[in-house]
């Protein structure tokens, strides 16, 4: 079975992380994998650090993202495809997981459209019109890299971070960039691992739902689980079997899911 794991960079800083990375060498040993990462926090933090506050934008459909401009896009790219693709690499080869970093732009992994322009929605709810900057849209996924990767039983493990057209690199949603890559290998299930339980709706976790359903109760959804049913959603219409969405930080977080003891599944049917 192939799975394509999404990692919030939150986890790398939770206590539980050793158990997720244990966790992976398990069903390793029976699955394919191909990992794909965040770490918007600490590109916040080191940007910060280096002088370089950070702009946030909300979109008219409710997504916070980052304003990357030319210098955030640097920094953007040093710590997600530097720091954090790396640290995770050392936490899989320390457990004996051969794995092996890449981002977007390696062998043209990720190619994206660059977005020109972008509407942003200020605090009094009024729409203005933006410089896209260095944000972009995943178009084309090279596969033949990581099936070879996988053939060879590799873990891939994926930054998001695409190639655009003029060969710039392009900050693009790690969530769509799980989904997209999932779609492109006809994963059999994506699961995307977040610090929170799974979708909970009237203070309750859902264990099951299906896409039709999803997208009736979308607008009960916080922000940032929105992102990732959109994501979900973008898998299933792609061909990918099931989606799974749970807490990175229980106890055998993948194997858990994978038996759909905890987290929620979202289903095409």
């Amino acid at each position: 079975m192939l799975l394509v794991i999404k990692m919030g960079g939150s986890i790398l800083k939770e206590g539980a992380s050793s158990d997720l990375v244990s966790d992976l060498k398990e069903v390793a040993k029976q699955h394919k994998i191909v990992l794909v990462h965040g770490g918007g926090a600490e590109v916040t933090e080191i940007a910060s650090k280096l002088g370089k506050e950070q702009k946030f934008i909300m979109s008219p459909e409710g997504f916070r993202s980052r304003y990357t401009d030319k210098e955030t896009i640097e920094i953007y790219t040093m710590v997600m495809a530097g720091k954090m693709n790396k640290q995770i690499v050392l936490a899989l080869e320390a457990q004996g997981i051969p794995a092996v970093g890449l981002c977007g732009l390696d062998a043209a992994l990720l190619k994206g459209e660059r977005k020109t322009r972008l509407i942003a929605v200020d605090e009094r709810g009024r729409k203005k019109v933006i410089d896209g900057g260095y944000t972009g849209k995943i178009t084309e996924v090279n596969v033949d890299i990581l099936k070879l990767l996988l053939e060879k039983g590799y873990v891939p493990i994926v930054t998001p971070i695409a190639l655009s057209q003029d060969s710039e690199p392009l900050n693009v949603d790690g969530d769509r960039t799980a989904a997209i890559v999932a779609g492109a290998l006809k994963a059999d299930k994506l699961i995307l691992l977040t610090d929170v339980e799974g979708l909970i709706l009237k203070g309750e976790r859902v264990p099951k739902i299906a896409a039709t359903e999803v997208k009736e109760v979308l607008p009960k959804i916080g922000g940032g689980m929105s992102t990732k049913v959109h994501a979900g959603l973008e898998a299933l219409n792609q061909g990918v079997g099931e989606v799974l969405v749970t807490s990175g930080i229980v106890k055998q977080p993948i194997t858990s899911v994978l038996n759909h003891q905890v987290g929620t599944v979202i289903t095409s049917e």
